[in-house]
């Protein structure tokens, strides 16, 4: 077997002075961690480091296609074999790889689903996860995969690069009992020039990034690649912008503005032949370049030949929105951690220059690092993996970052409802089969019951379509559908190769397979299994693309609401509404493939928008939608009275509403403490006597904890059946709320024996020293700091040094003081403090304006008094 030959494939590359250590760090462990900046040739030299240690094939991850395919081909380059031979990459839809093959690169993604195929990784003998410092998702689950793989095979060679400091983090990590050892490489850096070029308008407004601000950026990068290329003919300018549309922009305007200079784009919906033109650089002869590219170019692969970098300083990340039910790439400023990397690229191979279209303030004001995806995408992709692996959410893996609660129990619950997952998080069989589908859970479900509804090959057109995230520019799903299959559409290529592989997912590859029927409503399986079949569908492709998109994503059935601004909104069956504008607009259904944060006018004042969809019609959403469906009674508060109505469902979609007679029945009961559940307690009428009682309740629970009760609007509306049921029941008969004694209610909540207690813990009044009583005005319940507060004349509070608390001396009371006409003075928690300093002003300031009342200069020997000084006098 030959070796490959470090010397040569690591001539002029900076890492190359790194090879020892990294080989000195093999030999006394067998994980390792790599730190070099980006650009310095570690993805180069580090595999076929490895694969000389190692009888088998080393898998290298990549966090982009086009980032696999560039390494592998340069390095098969450098090493003089044919790429496929014995370097090779596996990426979706394109595979270059053959039996001789020692180095395969791979998108982590797609190391993923091999793992779960072959989790000890037959045949491999080393993985090396590059760019983890990105904080992927993916990269993220195979950190802690790999760390349990080790525990079987700990002959298996795992190193792991990164381009940021974190390296010590990833050693433990990785090292398990004993952290691995990290090899640090910090290359002699060129001299790069830093400038600011802010612009004189917004970046971002409701619609997004601003024309003006990419104006601004194709006339800075044109002016500064001028003045480089005057003394440089061979230097390129590569600018980075947040998103595809804005690279598409920047690009249009920056060839107006140089037509004597080739503009490239580079970003994951161009082909991956442009791509690869964009990374292989030019050759001479060819006119100089700017390439503007998202983060794609940021570190996982390098663009020859660039010496000027143009940041925005503007990222597309996804968000999930837990609110709304949805998750979105949104707009936000670059971490400072990623703009140092994008300027890296202008000194990789020389002095270079980066110009950011920021001012130094906003630059600083920008987060250090970037959020780790697992904390803020939709983790049902994720959880259905680590189900299959026997870990769901992610138990016992050493990960990163720990799965958020919140993003993990949605996850599971959608997982739970396509059943793929039991309720104690275990994969399914038919949860397993999903997980083989390189798309999302939902995707997959549609795919395979698409298949029975409408036929395998329309199925598979339209989850080709959705998982490619393919577009038109008013949403509309089946134009988009029809221009590629016309062969019209820029991305023809990438869809047919997407969906002959789906097709294949569904056991048929002849195109053939499914009876192309949809189920009756009545007939569908409330547990989202196969829908059995019933109707023939409408050969209509409208109806088809609509149907496979509804099975996906029931909860984003959509039913047109209104007007506005040139476009509709749409109510979703997840309650969430969204603004639309286009071809669209005018159909009364819709399924909804994307709906994201609003940035523009089809937002409508929802603060969505609907991003790709396909029209259906009532039918239809009946049919995908048929375990959201629902009929029962529901009430509402109107008038201080409840309203009570027989209503049908679809999810939050009322269908049809019937008006109800109030009565206390157990569907009105049930209903009622929906209402309230949804809505809260402030319907009903709270007495003086029940505020005063709950927030007393709010401060022992805040300061004692149990089992003094949480009285919350959440917890109490959630817990309304436990204390509230007789109150319940007389509303459900048509009692007014006016008519509700709350007080006599929450006292259900006290805790015996400790309720003995209650007024000695928190009471209602204090004496103060004049002989008056004073009432106390507690927090309210969510108040985390709060005091009771006493408010008092000043004159009454003569004498007294120590300030009263409550609670067991826990909490001081906090006295208002107040003028003989009842205006505030003073406020304080602190007496003694109060008497030995600001009291003096005080009287100073008061004594002439009431003079009738006592003002002494010792406070601590004075009659406390609520009368004048003449009543005082005459006894």
């Amino acid at each position: 077997m030959r070796a490959f030959d470090i010397s040569t494939i690591g001539a002029g590359l900076a890492f190359a002075d790194a090879v020892s250590d990294v080989s000195a760090a093999l030999d006394g462990s067998r994980t390792v961690v790599v730190s070099a900046a980006p650009g310095t040739g570690k993805t180069t030299l580090v595999p076929p480091l490895v694969a000389n240690r190692v009888a088998g094939r080393v898998i290298v991850t990549q966090p982009r296609r086009v980032a696999a395919r560039s390494a592998a081909r340069r390095l098969a380059s450098l090493d003089g074999s044919g790429l496929g031979d014995r370097v090779g990459f596996s990426v979706r839809g394109q595979r270059q790889v053959g039996a001789a093959t020692r180095i395969e690169m791979v998108t982590p993604g797609l190391l993923l689903r091999r793992l779960l195929a072959d989790p000890e990784l037959d045949g491999v003998d080393a993985v090396v996860l590059d760019e983890v410092h990105e904080r992927a998702l993916d990269t993220d689950l195979l950190i802690g995969l790999l760390g349990e793989v080790r525990e079987l095979r700990d002959d298996l060679v795992l190193v792991a690069m990164s381009a940021t400091l974190d390296a010590d983090r990833f050693a433990a990590l990785l090292g398990g009992d004993h952290p691995a050892p990290v090899v640090s490489h910090t290359a002699v850096a060129y001299p790069l020039e830093e400038r600011w070029a802010p612009a004189r308008h917004d970046r971002l407004d409701q619609r997004g990034v601003t024309p003006d601000f990419l104006d601004h950026v194709a006339a800075t990068v044109v002016a500064e690649h001028a003045r480089v290329l005057a003394r440089d003919p061979s230097a390129d300018a590569l600018v980075f912008a947040p998103g595809a549309r804005e690279v598409g922009v920047i690009a249009r305007g920056a060839a107006a503005l140089a037509p004597g200079t080739e503009v490239l784009q580079l970003h994951a919906q161009v082909s991956a032949s442009e791509q690869d033109r964009v990374v292989a650089g030019r050759v001479a002869g060819e006119r100089p370049r700017i390439i503007v590219a998202t983060s794609i170019a940021e570190s996982s692969l390098t663009v020859p030949g660039v010496s000027v970098v143009v940041d925005t300083c503007l990222s597309r990340v996804p968000r999930r929105d837990a609110a709304r039910g949805m998750t979105g790439l949104v707009t936000v400023p670059t971490s400072r951690a990623a703009a140092v990397q994008r300027a890296g690229r202008a000194a990789r191979l020389g002095p270079g220059t980066v110009i950011r279209c920021v001012d130094e303030r906003t630059y600083a004001a920008a987060p250090a690092f970037p959020t780790p995806e697992i904390l803020t995408s939709d983790l049902t992709e994720a959880c259905l993996l680590l189900a299959c692996w026997g870990s769901p959410g992610g138990r016992g893996l050493r990960l990163p970052d720990a799965l958020p609660g919140d993003a993990a129990a949605d996850a599971q619950r959608t997982l739970e409802s396509l059943g793929a997952v039991a309720a104690d998080g275990r994969a399914t069989d038919r949860g397993e089969r999903l997980a083989r589908v390189p798309a999302d859970p939902r995707l997959a479900r549609a795919l395979f019951d698409g298949a029975e509804l409408v036929g395998a090959p329309v199925a598979a057109d339209v989850i080709a379509l959705v998982a490619g995230e393919i577009r038109t520019d008013d949403a509309d799903l089946s134009a988009a559908l029809r221009a590629l299959r016309d062969g019209r559409h820029p991305r023809t290529r990438e869809w047919q190769r997407e969906r002959r592989r789906f097709l294949g997912l569904t056991g048929d590859g002849r195109g053939q397979g499914g009876n192309g029927r949809l189920a009756h409503p009545a007939e569908a399986d409330k547990n989202s299994g196969p829908v059995p079949a019933g109707r023939l569908l409408s050969p209509s492709l409208d109806v088809a693309v609509g149907a496979v998109v509804a099975l996906a994503y029931p909860e984003r059935i959509a039913r047109r609401v209104g007007d506005a601004d040139g476009g509709a909104v749409f109510q979703l069956a997840s309650g969430t509404r969204a603004g639309l504008t286009g071809s669209l607009a005018a159909e009364p259904w819709l399924a909804v493939a994307e709906v994201g944060r609003a940035q523009g006018r089809a937002a409508a004042g929802t603060g969505a928008v609907i991003r790709s969809a396909a029209a259906i019609d009532e039918e239809i959403a009946l049919l995908a939608g048929a375990s959201m469906l629902t009929d029962r009674t529901e009430a509402g508060f109107a008038d201080g009275r409840i309203v009570v109505r027989r209503e049908k469902r679809l999810g939050d979609l009322v269908l049809s509403s019937t008006p109800q007679k109030a009565r206390a029945d157990d569907d009105t009961r049930a209903a009622v403490l929906r209402a309230l559940e949804r809505d809260g307690l402030a319907a009903l009428a709270w007495s003086e006597a029940a505020i005063s009682f709950r927030r007393r309740l709010a401060l022992l629970r805040r300061e004692l904890g149990s089992p003094w009760p949480d009285v919350s609007d959440g917890a109490l509306a959630s817990a309304a059946r436990d204390w509230l049921e007789p109150e319940i029941t007389a509303l459900a008969a048509g009692t007014p709320a006016s008519r509700v004694d709350l007080f006599s209610a929450l006292r259900r909540l006290l805790p015996w024996p400790e309720a003995a207690r209650l007024d000695e813990l928190v009471p209602e009044r204090i004496g103060v020293p004049s002989g008056s009583t004073v009432r106390l005005a507690y927090p309210a319940p969510d108040d985390a700091a709060g005091q009771p507060v006493a408010s008092v004349k000043l004159q009454e509070m003569f004498g007294l040094v120590d300030t009263p608390r409550v609670v067991q001396g826990r909490v001081p009371v906090l006295f208002h003081l107040l003028s003989p006409a009842g205006r505030p003075l003073a406020v304080t928690a602190d007496l003694a403090s109060f008497w030995a300093g600001p009291y003096a002003q005080v009287r100073a300031e008061m004594r002439g304006r009431y003079p009738k009342h006592p003002w002494p200069e010792d406070p601590h020997t004075h009659v406390a008094t609520a009368r004048t000084k003449r009543r005082l006098a005459g006894g």
